[in-house]
């Protein structure tokens, strides 16, 4: 007879292998088996049914955890029934998991990946490189203006390369990047709306919907935002009030979407 862990950590297996499939899922685990005792960074490539290409991650980073996120608990799978979406902006795109579930989910999209974090772009650009011209990537921070920005470090070995914070620089402090604001995206994007957005950006979310939202977010079909922090939500909700979204939750998502 099995105990209540056991049960749990069975569902999470079947989870995974209908996720993934039984030959890909042992592939994966044993190569992230292997990854603990690699050299940090190292990397070694997952395929998934979900992404049209192999997605490349790092040994001894958070990495793998991602993948998970995206590719076996299928996070983002509150966005799977949107129809036909155009442009699509992901905010926080760490190494390109979501917004290769995205565009490999909606192959008539095309996507703007945001992402501060310079090792973290790095991959995500490998990632996302066999998509072409149907996404652009931008080493920045989301804002709500564009101010210099500060990116917190992340020491080796520590597993916090999914929680990457930026700041706003202080006076007379050298930013190591300039911030992008949501509306600059679309009005450069050519696009009239924004079908997509996912925004999960590690508090900053407080920054962009406290200033500077009306040229844009009654602009955007569907909204999938991580809220950190009980600040963060009450200036969400306080933006997107009387906007005509319908809000659900979808495990730690926020999910918004117009009605039909």
């Amino acid at each position: 007879m099995l105990d209540r862990r056991q049960r749990s950590r069975l569902r999470n297996y079947s989870e995974q292998i209908g996720a993934l499939g039984l030959r890909r899922w042992i592939v994966f685990k044993g190569k992230r088996l292997r990854s603990r005792f690699s050299a940090s960074g190292t990397r070694f490539s997952v395929s998934t049914p979900l992404a049209q290409f192999p997605v490349t991650l790092r040994a001894q980073t958070s990495d793998t955890n991602v993948f998970s996120q995206i590719f076996l608990h299928r996070e983002y799978r509150c966005l799977d029934e949107v129809v036909s979406p155009r442009l699509i902006i992901d905010c926080g795109a760490n190494v390109g998991c979501s917004a290769a579930y995205l565009l490999s989910r909606f192959p008539g999209s095309r996507l703007i990946a945001i992402e501060p974090d310079s090792g973290n772009f790095e991959t995500l650009q490998h990632n996302l490189a066999p998509y072409g011209d149907r996404c652009t990537m931008l080493q920045s921070g989301v804002w709500s203006s564009s101010v210099p920005l500060v990116v917190s470090s992340t020491p080796a070995n520590s597993n916090r390369e999914w929680s990457v914070t930026v700041r706003a620089a202080a006076a007379g402090e050298q930013g190591s990047i300039m911030a992008v604001d949501i509306g600059t995206l679309l009005r450069d994007s050519g696009e009239e709306r924004i079908s997509i957005l996912k925004i999960d950006i590690e508090g900053s979310e407080a920054e962009v919907f406290a200033a500077n939202v009306e040229p844009w977010l009654s602009r955007v079909d569907n909204l999938v935002i991580e809220l950190h922090g009980a600040k963060c939500r009450s200036v969400f909700m306080a933006a997107i009030d009387g906007l005509g979204f319908e809000i659900s939750e979808c495990e730690e998502l926020t999910v918004c979407t117009r009605p039909a």
